[in-house]
């Protein structure tokens, strides 16, 4: 038997829809292969899925069970394909019934059923207001990241039993409840503050003023007198975040790991002080599996280059474009 299940995975610092296709064959010798370019991680989903429907209390069917992510030419990376692989294998061998059509599904599994924090949430939530989904499954632990979009029901799940009860129809998942941007930028506050600095009267007169025109500083003097004191002060003098700007971080924050667990959103203007031993990918982004860097990680925030000169030239000659362009 067939069954197909949506979930999705994120491409750089965008989200695109995959189809988790499952077939338990009624003969053949027990097996279970994942085919659709996976890496390490999602290979790996295959003994994470078996102990996991064996602690539930679930049937692993012992015949070839075939799983297809596609599209087949898109990398798959991550755990977070193992709730709908799971799902996938209960519907195709009839353990359940579930209509999942107007449903994402997005999850890492424990070996115990229990769902773990995955990283992509908030992507794979716009992800299905875009696509018209109508319901997301999600880690129960990452409600609230999702909870901020709009226009869909979010099914916080904390076990595979749980929602194996929910489709059975014999336990109730509510719907998580809808969290207001608004509300949270109010909260928001900087780590530090000018007032907090005294003296350097002339230093903090000219930030104000360069962050006030949108400029680039560069700050030189004798060590301890307080050049990255004024650079951790500057998003305290940065305009609240709106709340587009404040989901365009968490995004990112999100796909990256960034976001900790139970946050819902990122609410104050980021700052990031690589090393200077960070290499040219390391601060601009990119990799054989597109990544952002730290550039991405200080948008609408303060990129802190602490030491300067002590990058490697290759580095900071790659700083040049999206210095005189103004964005990545």
């Amino acid at each position: 038997m067939l069954a197909k299940i949506t979930s999705g995975a994120t491409v750089g610092l965008n989200a695109t829809l995959v189809d988790v296709e499952v077939d338990v064959a009624e003969q053949g010798l027990p097996s279970l292969t994942i085919v659709g370019l996976p890496d390490k991680a999602v290979e790996e989903s295959r003994e994470r899925v078996r102990s996991a429907l064996k602690n539930t209390g679930a049937d692993f069917p012992t015949t070839r069970i075939t799983v297809n992510l596609a599209p087949a030419d898109l990398p798959k990376v991550g755990p977070a394909y193992d709730l709908p692989i799971a799902l996938g294998i209960l519907i195709a061998s009839g353990q359940i019934r579930p209509e999942v059509t107007q449903s994402l599904f997005f999850g890492e599994l424990s070996l115990d059923g229990s769902l773990r924090h995955t990283n992509g949430i908030l992507p794979m939530a716009y992800l299905a207001r875009e696509k018209k989904f109508k319901n997301v499954f999600v880690p129960k632990v990452n409600k609230r990241e999702a909870s901020v979009v709009p226009g869909i029901k979010v099914y916080p799940v904390e076990s595979l039993l749980e929602l194996i009860r929910f489709f059975s129809g014999t336990y109730d998942i509510k719907p998580a409840k809808k969290i207001s941007l608004s509300t949270l930028l109010k909260t928001a506050d900087a780590e530090f503050d000018f007032s907090e600095i005294i003296g350097q009267e002339q230093a903090k007169r000219a930030m104000e003023i360069a962050v006030a025109g949108n400029h680039n500083i560069f700050m030189q003097g004798t060590p301890g007198s307080g050049k990255t004191m004024l650079a951790r002060a500057v998003p305290g003098i940065l305009p609240t975040l709106t709340p587009d700007e404040a989901l365009e971080v968490t995004k990112i924050y999100s796909i990256t790991g960034n976001l900790a667990a139970g946050q819902s959103i990122v609410t104050s203007r980021p700052f990031r002080s690589p090393h200077h031993t960070t290499s040219r990918i390391g601060l601009i982004g990119g990799g054989s599996n597109p990544a952002p860097g730290e550039i991405s990680l200080a948008h609408r925030g303060v990129l802190f280059l602490d030491e300067f000169p002590e990058f490697p030239r290759h580095v900071l000659e790659s700083l040049r474009q999206p210095m005189e362009d103004g964005y990545a």
